[in-house]
């Protein structure tokens, strides 16, 4: 018995746009390579205006009643398509969110060690994301791993605001810190 799996494609924005004679409305509104209203026309008398100019006639606003067509070159088209679409990932910011991990009992030089490091995350726009482990019996002392989690919020201060508040999972407890707008602007 031979078992076929079927690839599946899955569309892309292009395959979406429909093109001369795959544009199915009885009736569009053309607009010309000029940006002017033409008006109403039928699919017919659209695409033997299209063919005349020797551009494409390309479905714009499909969701429009009567759907909006233009008369322009398709590889132009595509081609400003790509363009803005690349623009707006080059404008897009990403956030991480970065991890410190404390124990009851860390000192105070590893203390601030991680408290300087939690701050340059935090304006370098990240988010930080403080967990206190417990590790054998020290899960019987939550209220020091509580105190630890007070003291680094406050000590992060003005940089950091909380964004999720203290959580207990089993031998973890965590926060999460957003950078404050005034300072991760800086």
């Amino acid at each position: 018995m031979i078992i076929t799996t079927s690839k599946k494609k899955f569309p892309k924005a292009e395959d979406k746009i429909r093109i001369n004679e795959n544009i199915s409305s009885p009736q569009v509104r053309l607009i010309d390579a000029d940006g002017k209203q033409v008006g109403v026309l039928s699919i017919e008398e659209a695409l033997t205006v299209a063919d005349e100019e020797g551009l494409d006639l390309i479905e714009v606003s499909p969701n429009a009643s009567p759907p909006v067509c233009r008369l322009m070159d398709y590889g132009k088209y595509k081609y400003q398509l790509n363009k803005r679409q690349h623009e707006a990932r080059r404008h897009q910011k990403t956030i991480q969110v970065k991890e410190i991990k404390l124990r009851p009992k860390t000192e105070e030089h590893d203390f601030h060690f991680k408290l300087k490091n939690a701050i340059r995350f935090l304006s370098d726009g990240n988010k930080v994301k403080i967990t206190i482990m417990f590790r054998g019996r020290e899960v019987t002392h939550r209220d020091l791993g509580v105190v630890l989690l007070k003291k680094f919020q406050e000590a992060v201060g003005d940089y950091g605001i909380i964004e999720q508040p203290l959580k207990d999972e089993g031998r973890f407890i965590t926060i999460v810190l957003a950078p404050s707008k005034a300072k991760s602007q800086k």
